[in-house]
């Protein structure tokens, strides 16, 4: 049954067309209300009508006759609204029939008023192959054919295309389309599809464009929370091929949507102000918080908890205590996380007594906020107590966790104060703790292990980490490789290599991989013992499971294979290193020149040293000291002085007291004193302070020249710089003065008294 309409009403409806024209091509706006029931089972009833006729075996859509459908759809009495079109169209099969259905219309319509329900019939077209296979191509084609026959696409049906060709990554496509489309349809929701696609695509500065026009004050297109989640989300990723969104341009276009009363929510501010903190810009993460809230955004404890942690990183606890005052100032109430902050930065920078200040406050409210403090909380608070040796301060807090429900001592409790007593070398309070956390049920985990074979492994207990790890073991607690490396490395600084091996293999059968330390502290040890052959084994399996050696590495090789005067070795390791592009340091270099200085082969030191500074290594004191203590030991001191002069002229390189040393002392025993005493005056001059053995040496020169009253001289100057004498120093001095009846000055210089006083 067909429903009539009114002359009056259907003049109204033609008249307003355009009006509905742009009511169908809003997606946002509410539709329109619904029909009387008994109109809504008429426009039912005529759908229903039209699609068995439109499926009838007669149905000609070329057809010029009247037909049954023509008198259903387009008679005066029938209503035919873009309403009745579109949801015809969309019961059809296919959009191949809906376009048939499409062309129908358009041919058989006398109403010059049809445009909006043919725009409105394409909509749902587009809707139709939007399901269907190849849609993108699908709808091109729609598209080309509705501009074929002027029909403007409804803004809905716009955005159905856009979405579509932004999938397949159409980027050219798109663009035409936006282009296209008539300015004064679009909408906020278009503008956001049309965004949200650019994004995706990787189009940002075409996004950008768009928000821009959104943006402005009197914008037609406002953003809505839809605008700000899509482009807070970009923010969060930031990153597109060739394009990102600098630091300057989130906050702007923060502060941008705060003037359209549109902020990001909890998460993606406090996201937001944690990436900045990450990449060391607290900076920007202040501005970017303060202009939500200067702006009447809602702000959390979360964003604010995010920013004190990015602070408290950069040590900026002037910003910190600011913050901290804004929130009570605006009613943010801190929760336990935030005072967790607060804490634990406090404890890591040693202010152990501040963080304790801040605990008793929240726990007593006393500045309006009552939070209970966690499990966390109290650990952060022991760990710091712990690490600044306050470890019976944290036994009382333990106490308080106890009286407080549901907060119990735990593990992580434990294992902070065991590491207390052990880096204090409170090994037996440690082991007692160990024993409280088995009668109380904590169970310990492989810090624990750690932690106690460590503290034990310091303080010279090798044999009692080795039973402990053999009585967790039996109980079920493995060590991992960090255990391991501690005993490995224990055992290799007792010289003990054997046992030091034993571990190592045990390590590996035991099916915990060696990691690259284990395998440096192994090739250290066997180096320094000198077990080369060892060593070159442990290199072996090193690289057979991928890990590379490193300088350090390099130079305990080069060095472990010139003390064994295998030279070729040495050479060899050096050709591999630079092969494997690692490059020398001033460590190797200066090692080959000490072993090559020792062995008298000084042509070959002074071409390592030359090919040294070829590549951009200056020599140190230690490259001079190796040269000049070798010439000295074979008796060229006036080569040694050569390059000692060398050093402070051409080189620029400061001698040291060793340097000094070793030219005094042999200068001295080739009975040259006064050149040696003329070298600690330059000493004094240049601020090179002399110690014990400048002093050895000298002393032994002036006896042996008998030069008294310059012995009593350096004496006075040993008591003026507090250089305390050695037992040689006492076997010379009481020798020499004994001998000339000069006790006195020698006990005067004991008691550290001036012993020239009395000389005049």
């Amino acid at each position: 049954m067909a429903i009539s309409i009114s002359a009056s009403k259907l003049f109204k409806l033609r008249l307003h067309s355009p009006i509905i024209l742009r009511h169908l091509s809003t997606e946002s706006n509410p539709p329109p209300p619904p029909p009387h029931q008994d109109q809504d089972q008429d426009q039912d009833s005529l759908i229903t009508q039209a699609l068995q006729l439109l499926q009838a075996p007669d149905y000609d859509s070329n057809s010029n006759t009247t037909t049954p459908l023509q008198e259903l759809l387009f008679s005066s009495s029938s209503p035919s609204s873009p309403f009745i079109f579109r949801n015809i169209t969309r019961r059809l099969s296919s959009s191949s029939e809906a376009l048939k259905f499409f062309h129908y219309l358009q041919s058989n319509s006398t109403s010059q008023d049809i445009l909006p329900s043919l725009s409105s019939t394409f909509q749902a077209i587009f809707e139709l192959a939007s399901r269907e296979p190849d849609s993108h191509n699908k709808l091109l084609e729609l598209y080309g054919t509705a501009k074929e026959h002027n029909v403007p696409l409804t803004i809905n049906a716009a955005t159905l295309l856009i979405r579509c060709l932004g999938r397949a990554g159409m980027v050219d496509q798109v663009l035409v389309v936006v282009k296209e489309v008539d300015p004064s349809l679009k909408n906020t929701h278009f503008c956001n599809v049309v965004i949200d696609v650019m994004f995706r695509l990787g189009r940002v500065d075409d996004a950008l464009k768009v928000l821009d026009e959104m943006l402005q004050p009197d914008s037609e297109c406002p953003p809505n929370d839809s605008t700000g989640d899509i482009i807070f989300g970009a923010m969060l990723r930031r990153e597109w091929r060739g394009r990102s969104i600098n630091d300057e341009e989130i906050v702007g276009l923060v502060s941008k949507f705060g003037e359209h009363d549109v902020f990001p929510d909890t998460f993606q501010l406090t996201q937001l102000i944690t990436k900045f903190c990450r990449n060391r810009k607290t900076g920007r993460a202040w501005d970017l918080l303060h202009d939500v809230m200067k702006s009447g955004g809602v702000v959390e404890a979360a964003s604010c908890n995010a920013l004190l942690t990015g602070l408290g990183k950069g040590g900026d606890f002037e910003r910190m205590n600011n913050l901290t005052t804004e929130m009570k100032e605006m009613n943010i109430q801190p929760n336990v996380v935030t005072f967790g902050i607060l804490i634990n930065l406090m404890c890591k920078s040693r202010r152990v007594d501040d963080a304790l200040e801040v605990f008793k406050k929240m726990k007593e409210g006393s500045d309006g906020v009552l939070v209970e403090p966690d499990a966390i909380m109290y650990n952060t608070l022991i760990d710091g107590l712990c690490k600044v040796g306050r470890q019976e301060e944290g036994l009382s807090l333990v106490e308080q966790m106890r009286s407080q429900n549901g907060c119990a001592p735990n593990t992580v409790t434990y294992n902070c104060l065991i590491d207390g007593f052990c880096k204090s070398g409170e090994i037996e309070r440690a082991q007692e703790l160990f024993d409280q956390m088995n009668r109380e049920s904590v169970f310990p985990n492989v810090i624990t292990l750690n932690t106690l074979i460590d503290g034990m492994c310091r303080h010279g207990r090798i044999n009692s980490a080795v039973e402990f790890l053999n009585d967790m073991q039996s109980k079920g607690v493995k060590g991992n490789a960090v255990t391991y490396a501690i005993l490995i490395n224990a055992f290799c600084n007792v010289n003990n290599i054997d046992k030091a091996m034993e571990f190592f293999d045990q390590m590996s059968n035991s099916g915990c991989s060696p990691d690259a330390i284990v395998y440096y502290t192994l090739i250290s040890g066997l180096s320094q013992a000198g077990r080369m052959d060892d060593a070159s084994s442990v290199v072996s399996k090193l690289k057979e499971v991928g890990f590379c050696l490193d300088t350090v590495c390099y130079n305990v090789l080069i060095g472990g294979f010139c003390k064994k005067n295998k030279l070729d070795k040495a050479y060899e390791t050096l050709k591999e290193m630079e092969e494997a592009g690692v490059k020398p340091d001033s460590v190797t270099y200066n090692t080959l020149i000490s072993y090559l200085s020792k062995t008298g082969n000084f042509t070959t030191a002074h071409r390592v040293m030359r090919k040294m500074i070829k590549e951009g290594l200056k020599p140190t004191v230690v490259t001079y000291g190796a040269l000049i203590h070798a010439y000295c030991l074979i008796g060229k001191i006036d080569e040694g002085m050569k390059i000692f002069r060398d050093m402070g002229s051409a080189s620029k390189v400061p001698p040291n007291t060793v340097i000094y040393n070793i030219l005094i002392d042999s200068l001295c025993k080739n009975d040259d004193v006064e050149h040696a005493l003329s070298l600690m005056d330059d000493m004094k001059v240049k601020g090179v302070k002399p110690n014990i053995t400048t002093y050895n040496a000298i002393f032994k020169g002036l006896r042996d020249k008998n030069l008294l009253e310059k012995a009593f001289e350096l004496m006075d100057r040993m008591i003026e710089q507090a250089c305390n004498p050695d037992y040689i120093t006492m076997e010379v001095l009481t020798e020499w003065l004994s001998a000339v009846g000069e006790t006195g000055k020698l006990k005067k210089f004991v008691q550290g008294y001036e012993v020239s006083a009395s000389s005049a």
